[in-house]
């Protein structure tokens, strides 16, 4: 979207416009600040991106508040006024003409008899971008790669002490390889030739033992997979006894490394793979503020994380991972919500599919099976599966439309808001 404001007052303004969701209980939800423009009558902020879900919660009449202040350095900005806009209003700009509102001052309209308005806001530009659900991948012939990361910091304990969530029992598994052998199972299903490429991260690994945050599991540095679930587990307890559990807990690396593969897969002639990462964690991540940024980041590619936690931790902050508006330190939003975080304590007795794959209100009760081999849908096949339906799986991303021949109702999502004015 691009806006600016037309003003006829005789001094310059800060001006910046703050846009503000009208929710069902008439609360109001911040959806979007533009920058300030310093010492300006007549603003143009910067064009800016925001989902449709966050902009209205997909209801296209729903009522939109939007402010314009006068910024002041002391945080006691003046009010300049304000008006009541509805996405279905704002995407007539999108068919090439320019929509306007009166920016009213309530105030001034009841003191001043010949007042009319504050200025004028013109939305010049609005581009609805279309993007594409993970059901929209499998259905286009799409294959998943799946991925795997565990946690080898040093909080998991001893391997050797029996308290240890890596101790590793004659008889029963401990809880990372529970997780592996019940969830990995699940999404090994959608990896069409079940090589799984695993890694460590958080432990001083041989030969010259420093930290690493992405070693493969298998040590093979050229090759890090795994075949299937019972190579990965063989691979798990071949190196624990090799390694030294140390720290921190970091996950962006990981995280940036298998967006690397997702990107380059992504700017392909034909993406053919979409990227899942499982991370197995026994506690909060160190590196949060990093953590965000490579989630954001991945947020725009064909690639969904699913982090589990692992023992008994309060894993109150990693929820803050797992948001529809997730945020980098510097304002920059998830394009969508690609991360589903869920402690293991919650299905260490129950099947995990439920937990990992829980539907959205509204979506109805599905079968969950594995995709059809790539290129072998007639192009009347309409999806069985509901976007909806996928909240872990079904955040949109990026993708070249000729390997999309067959689905065209994805949701329209770009980013999100930046960070609030901090003008010098």
């Amino acid at each position: 979207m691009s806006l600016f404001l037309i003003q006829d007052f005789f001094t310059k303004s800060d001006p910046f416009l703050e846009i503000y969701r009208i929710n069902d209980d008439a609360t109001l939800q911040l959806v979007y600040r533009t920058e300030t423009v310093m010492n300006n009558l007549n603003p143009v902020w910067k064009t800016f991106k925001v989902s449709l879900n966050c902009l209205c919660s997909g209801d296209q009449h729903r009522k939109l508040q939007c402010t314009v202040w006068d910024w002041d350095s002391n945080g006691k900005h003046d009010y300049i006024g304000e008006f009541e806009a509805t996405y279905n209003e704002m995407r007539a700009a999108s068919e090439g003409r320019q929509v306007q509102w009166p920016c009213i001052n309530h105030k001034y309209k009841v003191k001043k008899k010949n007042y009319k308005n504050s200025g004028i806001i013109i939305l010049s530009q609005c581009k609805v971008i279309k993007m594409h659900s993970f059901v929209d991948y499998i259905m286009g012939g799409c294959q998943i790669q799946f991925t795997v990361a565990i946690d080898f910091t040093a909080s998991n304990g001893d391997p050797g002490n029996s308290c240890s969530l890596h101790y590793i029992h004659p008889f029963h598994p401990n809880e990372y390889l529970k997780v592996l052998l019940s969830v990995g199972d699940i999404c090994q299903d959608y990896d069409s030739d079940k090589m799984i490429p695993a890694f460590g991260f958080g432990a001083k690994i041989p030969p010259d033992y420093k930290v690493s945050h992405n070693f493969p599991l298998n040590c093979n540095e050229e090759n890090p997979e795994c075949a299937g679930i019972q190579g990965l587990v063989q691979a798990y307890q071949n190196i624990l006894p090799k390694l030294q559990l140390y720290g921190p807990t970091n996950i962006s690396p990981i995280i940036q490394k298998v967006a690397l593969t997702a990107s380059q897969e992504q700017h392909a002639k034909e993406a053919l793979q979409y990227f899942i990462l499982l991370v197995l964690t026994d506690g909060v991540v160190t590196d949060m503020a990093d953590t965000r940024e490579a989630i954001v980041d991945s947020s725009r590619l064909p690639m969904s994380i699913i982090i589990v936690g692992v023992g008994s931790a309060d894993f109150s902050d990693m929820r803050l991972l797992d948001q529809d508006d997730l945020r980098t330190s510097r304002g920059q939003a998830a394009v969508r919500d690609n991360v589903q975080f869920v402690p293991f304590s919650h299905f260490k007795n129950a099947p995990p599919l439920p937990l990992l794959l829980h539907p959205l209100p509204g979506s109805s009760p599905f079968s969950l099976t594995p995709p059809l081999s790539p290129r072998v849908l007639p192009s009347s096949l309409t999806p069985p599966l509901s976007p909806r339906v996928l909240p872990l799986l079904s955040n949109s991303a990026p993708f070249s439309p000729r390997v999309l021949p067959l689905l065209s109702n994805s949701a329209p999502l770009s980013q999100a808001p930046p960070a609030p004015p901090s003008p010098l």
